[in-house]
């Protein structure tokens, strides 16, 4: 029997944000990575079924997609591996059939640390140049507070996306498309085009302000051109998951690309009239904002340093 859910997904994508904050007031000491790890590890896997056949996954870091049908299960992003046995769960659920595909939207650990098991399951790992590229490499993000050595060989890609690609899947077609830079250099969008449903990962943050992964590719421009992107790629009647917060409508997708729009404007106005980061920060250009986009884990504080940074 499959899942039903009965909660309301924005709150509980909210409450699992929140909680972080909260974590990082009692155990400073722990680092952004080990906060979220930490928090991962006992929040449970919701699934919330869509239309035809797509369902999305929440709980574990980044947002999962999976496609079920009776050619077996094709997922968007693997989440972190802690939550391997309860995701492995709440697929099985959902259906009997292999684990056949799974695309990282990103190199991102919160989206790409299960990678391991869902190869040792049975799928074949799809992602950009760039993502593949990253996942071999060593990586530090200040912000995380974390160092990323390179995965084992059989968590990374073996099937690369550099231009649109379509797999056709259980009646479905499985569109694939590679952003602009933007939230990195290597994020893409998976479309499940009879279901009309979009995830596009960490381009779009439902509710929350984004990170913006200025080591590798990312950039406050690139994220408003993905967010005019993602608009354009969707009606009134799309189902669009996020990287981050509960699924939406192409009118919070507009919501969020005018806030991005609009902080990006503010701030960059300070800075050229010579306001220091400080400055700029004092200032509070995330206010009008800051009550629906800045109770989470990323700041009005650190919104406005990522948004300086690219300005």
């Amino acid at each position: 029997m499959k899942p039903k859910t009965t909660i309301d997904m924005r709150a509980l994508a909210a409450a699992l944000f929140v909680s972080l904050a909260a974590m990082g007031a009692a155990a400073s000491d722990d680092t952004p990575y080990d906060k979220i790890n930490t928090a991962t590890a006992t929040a449970p896997i919701t699934v919330k079924e869509l239309r035809g056949g797509v369902s999305a996954l929440y709980g574990s870091g980044g947002n999962i997609g999976a496609l079920v049908g009776k050619d077996g299960v094709f997922m968007v992003d693997a989440g972190i591996a802690v939550s391997r046995p309860k995701i492995e769960y709440a697929l099985k659920e959902l259906s009997n059939g292999p684990l056949r595909y799974m695309v990282n939207t990103h190199w991102h650990w919160d989206h790409t640390d299960g990678n391991a098991w869902v190869h040792e399951d049975g799928a074949t790992v799809i992602a950009s140049a760039q993502t593949a590229k990253h996942l071999g490499e060593t990586i530090r993000i200040e912000e995380w507070g974390h160092t990323f050595d390179p995965v084992a060989k059989d968590a990374r890609p073996t099937v690369i996306v550099r231009a649109d690609k379509a797999i056709p899947f259980d009646g479905e077609t499985v569109l694939i498309r590679p952003y602009m830079d933007s939230h990195t250099d290597g994020d893409v969008s998976v479309y499940f085009k009879q279901a009309d449903v979009l995830f596009t990962g960490d381009t779009w943050w439902n509710g929350l302000y984004p990170f913006i992964d200025y080591a590798e590719g990312g950039g406050i421009n690139g994220m408003i051109a993905a967010a005019n992107e993602n608009i354009s790629l969707v009606t009134g009647h799309t189902i669009i998951v996020p990287g981050h917060g509960p699924e939406g409508t192409k009118a919070d997708l507009i919501a969020y690309r005018d806030m991005l729009v609009a902080i990006r404007d503010k701030v960059a106005t300070l800075k050229k009239q010579g306001f220091s980061l400080e400055q700029v920060i004092g200032a509070k250009p995330t206010e009008a904002f800051d009550g629906r986009w800045g109770q989470a884990v990323i700041s009005p504080a650190l919104f406005t340093t990522l948004v300086y940074r690219g300005v």
